[in-house]
């Protein structure tokens, strides 16, 4: 259980370095190629301010997006004490509990730290999940904030900005700046050539390790939830009827689609590459070997 927990957090460390060195290596070559490190530096300063605002606004945005509706006790008093109970054992304040109307069985969680986390749950979830089952489910949704994910979150899409940024920017200097520069890289074609092949695929490789980043927070939210209701065989067999009675969300937005505990949009041809979730399979499996432990 611990060692699963250690292992993803590893993986986690592992692909935020991966992604720096991806920024480093387009750093490097934007200096190069057009002889102005200091371009590099205000792209980095301007996608960490961006991502600043975005953690403090994520909250209200997930919110609105998904048509959520804030709930008391007296609302649902059955989702209203499986979250207290849950926070007890955390030890973590009660969090602001939501409501979405939609019949797509789903749940996600924001909030930049534990005193200011939101948890909600779609009425589809609510109708299909024993007590159990909707246990597991928020106790993987708090534990989310209680790993800090959308902190985790907010930092590589700051990065995946500073991506995009450097790579428009090798599109705009290669066919407006390139030529005329004569300080750097500018006039050798080789050099511009492989600054336009890193200007495409860039953009990609920062998909990818983002929605790796994604995946590894979910799998350890999974062991967060099993170690915390000591049942992961609830939490597997939640995912199960995920897996059997998921549907895409009626109000869909791919900006907070990683917030979710099982992936809200339609599926395309790229969903495995880029899905921001791993495969339900995979997770069930990893939490039965999980329930084996105890």
């Amino acid at each position: 259980m611990y060692s699963a927990i250690a292992k993803n957090k590893r993986n986690t460390v592992f692909i935020m370095i991966l992604f720096l060195l991806i920024i480093g290596g387009l750093g490097a070559l934007a200096a190069r190629v057009y002889g102005n490190p200091t371009i590099v530096i205000m792209t980095l300063v301007f996608a960490g301010a961006y991502a600043a605002i975005q953690y403090f606004a994520a909250s209200s945005q997930a919110i609105a997006m998904s048509g959520a509706i804030q709930i008391e006790q007296a609302d649902n008093p059955r989702l209203w004490r499986v979250v207290e109970n849950l926070s007890i054992t955390n030890g973590m304040p009660m969090p602001k509990v939501y409501i979405v109307n939609d019949p797509a069985p789903n749940a996600f969680a924001t909030g930049r730290d534990p005193e200011h986390s939101v948890v909600a749950a779609t009425t589809g979830l609510l109708d299909i999940m024993t007590d159990a089952e909707l246990e597991g489910v928020m106790a993987h949704e708090l534990g989310h904030v209680k790993n800090y994910d959308i902190r985790v979150s907010m930092i590589v899409f700051g990065l995946v900005v500073a991506v995009g940024f450097i790579a428009d920017m090798f599109l705009r200097m290669a066919f407006f700046g390139g030529r005329n520069n004569n300080n750097g890289g500018g006039g050798n074609p080789l050099i511009l050539v492989f600054g336009l092949v890193a200007m495409i695929v860039a953009p990609l490789i920062a998909g990818i390790v983002q929605a790796a980043v994604s995946r590894e927070r979910e799998y350890l939210a999974d062991a967060t939830s099993a170690m915390t209701t000591r049942y992961p065989d609830a939490l597997a067999s939640a995912l199960e009827k995920l897996g059997q009675y998921g549907r895409p969300l009626q109000k869909q937005a791919s900006t907070m689609s990683h917030m979710w505990i099982a992936d809200p949009l339609k599926p395309g041809v790229m969903t495995r590459l880029f899905s921001s979730h791993p495969p339900i399979e995979a997770r069930i499996e990893r939490l039965k070997t999980m329930g084996r432990e105890f």
